[in-house]
């Protein structure tokens, strides 16, 4: 086993060390307005996963980039997770990958040069399983391990999934559980088991390649990952895209059940209380929900599942495809409807 802890490098891990979205919202604000070309068909505007940008009739360029620092140990794992979060911008816009650019970091004085090569084999190994190059990059010395991908895809211009498409009484499936955040904390603590670092790997190395597939239903309306503003956060955008409002079952959640044993304990991520402070406001929770369980709907997941809204009579289609591509605990979590004035934008029951 290799002696570094990449972990111990980084201040935060994955997608818990993003910017907080109060302060992000805040910095975007003061952002001068870009001059904004009709191909521009999605910008920044609605918080989607990535910018998409119509070449013809038929094909529209989508572009993404994401990196963070190490959320584990092992380097071959850091590249892996790393490429597979990039990589899932694409597949929710619903889009298929064609090529993706390495973007590297390294404290050259600090981590061996093999170290460096095994974080930028594992991400190698997972454009090499979506089917695409990584056709170049950058690279510069830094004073924690950065990694991750520039990543370019097409897809078909009526077929884009944005937070702006969804419907009043759509229903809402998440394909992956909850709490790789909290697994993360926990690793960093030495309270992760074996096994729970082990499903933590299995879950954000699953590519979200279905995506590709779910772009091209018509019934499914908006689409987007959820990453390092939680469940709560990502609903939020396509609430805030959409002008709706949604409801979400606790007990509908898919949980990783490790993750619930641990923060039911006490261990959760910085992120998660920055996600709550950022947009907590606009939660109305049960009375019934427990501090842990607010946690869980802000935990920051790094390459989590997708979260899709489709109109009901397709849930059955969508949920069989999900299983047939190896997400076993996809489920109806909630359901999007009309926002009523000073109604709380997100419920949950």
């Amino acid at each position: 086993m290799n002696p570094i802890k990449l972990t111990s490098f980084a201040h935060g891990g994955g997608c818990g060390c993003k910017i907080a979205p109060a302060i992000l919202s805040r910095i975007l604000a003061a952002t001068p307005a870009a001059v904004l070309p009709p191909q521009l068909l999605v910008g920044s505007e609605s918080s989607d996963d990535a910018a998409v940008y119509r070449l013809n009739d038929s094909q529209a360029l989508v572009a993404t980039t994401d990196f963070f620092t190490p959320i584990v140990d092992d380097p071959g794992d850091f590249g892996r997770i790393a490429a597979t979060n990039a990589l899932s911008d694409i597949y929710a816009m619903g889009g298929t990958p064609i090529l993706a650019l390495a973007i590297v970091g390294m404290p050259l004085d600090k981590l061996p040069l093999d170290v460096i090569e095994q974080i930028l084999a594992g991400g190698a190994s997972v454009c090499q399983a979506a089917g695409i190059p990584i056709a170049g990059g950058h690279s510069i010395d830094v004073l924690e391990p950065i990694y991750g991908l520039v990543a370019l895809g097409l897809v078909h211009p009526d077929r884009v999934k944005t937070n702006s498409a969804a419907r009043a009484g759509d229903l809402l499936i998440l394909s992956k559980p909850l709490g790789i955040g909290i697994l993360s904390a926990a690793l960093k603590q030495g309270k992760l088991s074996p096994a729970g670092y082990a499903e933590m790997r299995a879950l954000t190395t699953q590519l979200n390649r279905v995506g590709s597939i779910l772009g091209e239903m018509a019934a499914v309306h908006a689409m987007t990952d959820v990453t390092g503003f939680g469940l709560a956060g990502h609903l939020l955008e396509i609430c805030r895209g959409s002008q709706l409002a949604a409801e979400l079952r606790f007990a509908d959640l898919p949980l990783i059940e490790e993750a619930v044993a641990h923060v039911q304990a006490g261990v959760a991520t910085g992120a998660s209380s920055r996600n709550w402070t950022g947009y907590g406001h606009e939660l109305a929770l049960a009375p019934e929900i427990a501090d842990w369980q607010q946690k869980l709907l802000t935990d920051p997941q790094t390459s989590g599942g997708l979260l899709v809204a489709c109109a009901p009579e397709a849930a059955d289609a969508v949920l069989r495809l999900f299983q047939q591509q190896g997400f076993a605990r996809a489920a109806v979590v909630g359901r999007l409807k009309e926002q009523s004035a000073g109604a709380a934008r997100l419920q949950v029951s």
